[in-house]
């Protein structure tokens, strides 16, 4: 194996190690000793490839970020009826949440600390969402009386929310409920469905 390979391949073992730590730990209690025993190499290797946990955090999660919304726009902008649409808003958005759970959290402080420069690094000009025609939809479901009377802009507001709420608060919710991560993410799987029905329940004439 080349130089070259050893290198990627050393560097795709970090990133796998410090995935996992951070789902486990979260950013602020994961440590670089951590993800160096992890990915089982040494510390002052893990620094040559990354300098600091900020850094590895942000590639694999801006990473994360990258992949959601395309697929987004891509089921905003398919011809699929409304409610296999939402079904479909769902489950990708919490699969991709349920892989990287603390991503939401991460985004949420990056944009408090410089929404500019980081929405550009995670949209740049492919990646911006692109809504309009789901949203185009909602309301000529509304004009042709096969849903009730609702704003196409909170019923996405809605569905954003409640997929990604239990995910921000992903900690709280297993102290108070005293969940494990098993138990929390049975219940994530279980929300996959019960989240669209409730929408399209509250919708649906």
């Amino acid at each position: 194996m080349d130089k070259k390979k050893i290198e990627q391949s050393t560097e795709d073992k970090i990133l796998a190690a410090a995935r996992k730590v951070f789902v486990a730990k979260g950013m602020a209690g994961a440590r670089m000793q951590d993800i160096a025993d992890e990915a089982g190499i040494n510390k002052a290797l893990l620094h040559y490839y990354f300098r600091n946990k900020e850094k590895l955090f942000e590639m694999i999660f801006v990473s994360a970020a990258q992949k959601l919304f395309p697929r987004v726009n891509t089921i905003f902008e398919s011809d699929m009826p409304l409610f296999e649409k939402i079904e479909k808003f769902c489950e990708q958005y919490m699969d991709v949440m349920m892989e990287n759970p603390y991503l939401p959290a991460f985004v949420l402080n990056e944009i408090n600390q410089d929404p500019g420069t980081f929405l550009k690094k995670i949209w740049g000009k492919e990646n911006l969402p692109r809504p309009q025609k789901f949203l185009e939809q909602i309301e000529r479901e509304v004009k042709k009386g096969t849903i009730k009377k609702i704003s196409p802009l909170h019923l996405l507001m809605n569905l954003i929310s409640m997929t990604i709420f239990p995910f921000v608060a992903k900690s709280m919710f297993q102290f108070n409920m005293h969940l494990d991560e098993l138990q929390y993410r049975s219940i994530m799987e279980q929300r996959k469905k019960e989240v669209p029905k409730f929408i399209i329940d509250s919708i649906r004439k």
